[in-house]
């Protein structure tokens, strides 16, 4: 039965419910509540509520079950600049979640976002609760990026911004700061962030008088962008990469879902259409090796220079899974 706010709290929160189903992320889940899109037990539900294995819910009128699922399927993606990462955009334009696979069950949940001129790794996956914990500020996941700075760098610049600039919403700080080559008024840096809010790295940047022209996710965490993986394309990733993700997120690892040979020939079709690069077989290295150099999608080689990934150990709390 639903829980009144003011009583004991019992069961579990309503949007990490509908979180772990895949249907959405907990923030996502949060909106629709509000909205009043979800109902409990036929009513609408309210921000703070708590449901119970007991408790019958809605999304739009569509019941969703209560059961955790076992399986998971997870991808990465080489964002390219001019897409959006939403499902709709009021403009018009295009969005990331239009070239991914579609799925009989469940929904793509984007782990992040990245501005419409940032390219670059994003992760996809189907469990909305593993999207939420590797999202949380509190995980400590390091995100790194490969950023071309137009404007003279100081030395004074570098260290004021991991020593923390005052932003609109609060302080703010690159972690770690490495060039990466270029000359003149154009050069390279490989930066790290722990936290994800909205065009920091731009904003950053932009505080110390210079401004960014290009900018590129590279790593996620333990989690490389592969330099298989093309603008535009996707991969999914394999069981060792998956288990990976759990572990950064504190999570028991869940088993990718299975597919029948009809799935894994329409899945093929689906990586034709959209030119996705074929998975290759795991060697237990595709998506965790720290000391592997974040290499740059082969049409942005020229552009976006390689290195050794930066000092810090990319993970939460600096640990390494076992």
């Amino acid at each position: 039965m639903i829980e009144p706010s003011g009583e004991k709290a019992q069961g579990e929160k309503l949007q990490k419910v509908i979180a772990r189903q895949g249907l959405a992320s907990r923030r996502e889940a949060e909106e629709w509540i509000s909205g009043g899109r979800v109902r409990v037990n036929g009513k609408v539900a309210h921000l703070g509520d708590r449901v119970t294995a007991e408790d019958k819910i809605s999304v739009d009128g569509h019941k969703i079950s209560m059961v955790d699922a076992e399986e998971t399927m997870v991808l990465v993606y080489n964002k390219p600049e001019g897409e959006v990462t939403s499902r709709k955009d009021p403009e018009g334009r295009p969005t990331v979640f239009a070239r991914l696979p579609k799925l009989k069950s469940g929904r793509w949940v984007a782990v992040g976002r990245l501005d419409i001129n940032t390219t670059g790794l994003l992760i996809f996956t189907t469990d909305g609760e593993l999207a939420n914990r590797l999202m949380h500020p509190s995980s400590q996941i390091d995100r790194e990026y490969a950023v071309r700075v137009h404007g003279e760098v100081t030395e004074e610049m570098v260290t004021r911004l991991q020593d923390g600039v005052l932003l609109e919403d609060g302080l703010a700080k690159f972690s770690d700061i490495k060039e990466a080559g270029g000359s003149g008024s154009n050069r390279w840096f490989h930066v790290v962030l722990q936290e994800g809010r909205n065009r920091e790295v731009r904003r950053l940047w932009e505080s110390q008088g210079v401004t960014v022209s290009r900018l590129k996710r590279v790593r996620y965490g333990y989690m490389f962008l592969p330099s298989r993986v093309r603008l535009g394309n996707w991969e999914m990733a394999g069981q060792k990469d998956v288990n990976v993700l759990y572990e950064m997120a504190g999570m028991q690892p869940k088993t990718i879902a299975s597919l029948t040979p009809h799935t894994k020939e329409k899945l093929q079709r689906q990586q034709g259409k959209s030119g996705a690069s074929k998975p290759k077989p795991s060697n237990g290295r595709t998506g965790r090796a720290p000391a592997r150099k974040p290499a740059a999608a082969s049409d942005e080689r020229r552009s976006a220079p390689s290195r050794q990934t930066t000092g810090r150990k990319p993970g939460p709390g600096r640990r390494k899974p076992q």
